[in-house]
C-alpha cells in the first residue's frame, strides 16, 4: 500500500489530479484507491465512453478489433523486462519472415507507417546522410507512379516522405512517366478493380524497369492466403494492418519484402532520432503482440471460421427478412474486408423509418450496436464480434424495423 505522503508527492506531478486535490473535490484516500486499485475497474465507464458491439467491420474510428488471449498475454509479458529495440526487431523481422515465408519482415505502425518507412528505405537506400534529408527529397529520386484509380488519401503515407504522386492512366502513360527521379511504383489492392493495369502486369513493368513495386493490403486479411501471395507475386514491398484481420495490435502493421529495401527502411524508424519515422514509434509490446498475433492467427481453422461468419449472418439476414417488406443481400467484398457481408434494405413507404434513423437507434440502444452503410442501406459483418452478439443484433434489428 502507497503511503499517503507518497501518493501526494506522485500527484504532485500531474496538475488535472493536483487541481482537484486543491479544490477539495477528491480526497487523499481516495486518489490513493484510484492509483493504487485497478483491477476490475470499468475504465470506459469512469470515462463516460460508450461500448458497443461492432457490426460495423475493423475500422479505424471503432478501434479496429479485439486482440486475442494470447496477444494481450504476450503483451503483458513484454511490459516485464527490458530488451534492446533493434535486436527485438532482428529476431521478430526473422521470425516473420521465416513464418511467412519471404525474405525479411519488420513491425511497423500501422499499414500506413509500413508505407512510409518502405519507401523512406526505398529513396534513401543504407545512406544515413540521406536519412537524415528526408522530406527534404533535393537531389533523390521523389517521384512514386499511382494509377489514377488507387490515388486516393492512403497516398499520403507517400507523400509523408516528401515524394511526388506521378498519376497514370494505363500502361502507355505508366512507361512515358518513367524518368530519372521515378523511385517507385506503387499499387492499393483495395482498389484493383479501379487501375486498367493489374497485378501480374505491374509487376512485370517494374522488374522491366529496375523500379521497385510496393502494394498497400491493409485490409486484405483474409484470406490467409494474401500474406504469402503478394510477395510471391514479386512486389518488392508489401504493407499489412495489424489490427484487422490478424487481430494483433490496431497501432501496429506489417511490412514484408525484400531484405535490402526493408533493412534501409529500419533506419528510419526509432531508436534513431533525426528521422522522418521517429514518431512512427512502435513498442517492445506491439512487436511481440504482433508476432504472436500472426502466429494465432496462421494456426487457426480459416474454414471452420468463415463458416461460422455465414452462419451468423444468416441467422441476422432471416431474422430481418421476416419483417414485412425487408430485404437482404449476403455478398462477400471481392478484395478488402473479404467476409461474409450483409446489406439490409426495405421499402420506406411499408417500414416506415430511414436507413438513418434505423442506425441511429443501433447505435444509441441497448446494448449500442455500431453499423455501417449509406443513404440506401444497412451494412453488417460478424468477424469482429464475441459469439453470441450476432443473436443480439438481430433481435435489435428486427424489433426496430418492426416497430417502425
Amino acid at each position: 500500500m502507497m503511503s499517503r505522503r507518497k501518493v501526494l508527492k506522485t500527484l504532485s506531478a500531474l496538475p488535472v489530479a493536483g487541481g482537484l486535490m486543491g479544490t477539495g473535490l477528491l480526497s487523499a484516500k481516495t486518489l490513493e484507491t484510484t492509483v493504487t486499485q485497478t483491477a476490475g475497474r470499468n475504465f470506459f465507464k469512469e470515462l463516460g465512453v460508450r461500448t458497443f458491439i461492432n457490426a460495423a467491420g475493423t475500422y479505424t474510428s471503432m478501434t479496429g478489433c479485439l486482440m486475442r488471449k494470447e496477444v494481450t498475454d504476450a503483451i503483458k509479458y513484454a511490459t516485464t523486462e527490458y530488451v534492446n529495440l533493434d535486436d527485438l526487431q532482428d529476431k521478430v523481422g526473422e521470425r516473420i519472415a521465416e513464418l511467412l515465408d519471404c525474405e525479411y519482415a519488420t513491425v511497423s505502425s500501422g499499414c500506413f507507417g509500413a508505407m512510409t518507412i518502405g519507401l523512406a528505405g526505398v529513396i534513401c537506400g543504407m545512406d544515413n546522410k540521406k536519412v537524415s534529408q528526408l522530406p527534404d527529397t533535393t537531389g533523390l529520386k521523389n517521384e512514386v507512379i499511382v494509377q489514377k484509380g488507387h490515388a486516393i488519401g492512403y497516398t499520403h503515407a507517400l507523400l509523408n516522405t516528401g515524394a511526388k504522386i506521378v498519376e497514370v492512366d494505363g500502361v502507355k502513360e505508366l512507361e512515358k512517366a518513367i524518368n530519372k527521379n521515378t523511385a517507385m511504383f506503387w499499387f492499393l489492392n483495395a482498389n484493383t478493380a479501379n487501375g486498367k493495369i493489374k497485378h501480374e502486369e505491374f509487376v512485370a513493368l517494374s522488374q522491366k524497369h529496375g523500379i521497385p513495386c510496393m502494394i498497400d493490403c491493409a485490409a486484405d486479411v483474409p484470406p490467409v492466403e494474401n500474406l504469402f501471395k503478394y510477395t510471391k507475386l514479386g512486389f518488392d514491398l508489401v504493407c499489412f494492418s495489424g489490427g484487422k484481420g490478424i487481430r494483433g495490435p490496431q497501432s501496429a502493421g506489417l511490412l514484408l519484402g525484400k531484405r535490402k529495401y526493408i533493412e534501409a527502411a529500419r533506419l528510419h524508424c526509432p531508436p534513431r532520432g533525426t528521422t522522418i519515422a521517429r514518431g512512427m514509434k512502435v513498442n517492445k509490446e506491439e512487436i511481440l503482440g504482433m508476432l504472436v498475433a500472426l502466429e494465432v492467427y496462421l494456426s487457426k481453422d480459416h474454414e471452420q471460421e468463415w463458416k461460422l461468419w455465414e452462419s451468423q449472418i444468416e441467422l441476422i439476414s432471416e431474422s430481418a427478412k421476416s419483417v414485412a417488406g425487408v430485404e437482404t443481400e449476403i455478398h462477400v467484398p471481392p478484395v478488402a474486408n473479404h467476409v461474409p457481408s450483409l446489406r439490409v434494405t426495405w421499402d420506406e413507404s411499408i417500414v416506415k423509418i430511414t436507413k438513418e434513423e434505423a442506425r441511429k437507434q443501433l447505435r444509441e440502444g441497448h446494448p449500442s450496436i455500431q453499423t455501417v452503410g449509406g443513404k440506401d442501406d444497412i451494412g453488417i459483418t460478424t468477424w469482429m464480434m464475441d459469439p453470441g452478439q450476432e443473436r443480439i443484433v438481430a433481435q435489435r434489428l428486427k424489433e426496430i424495423l418492426a416497430n417502425a
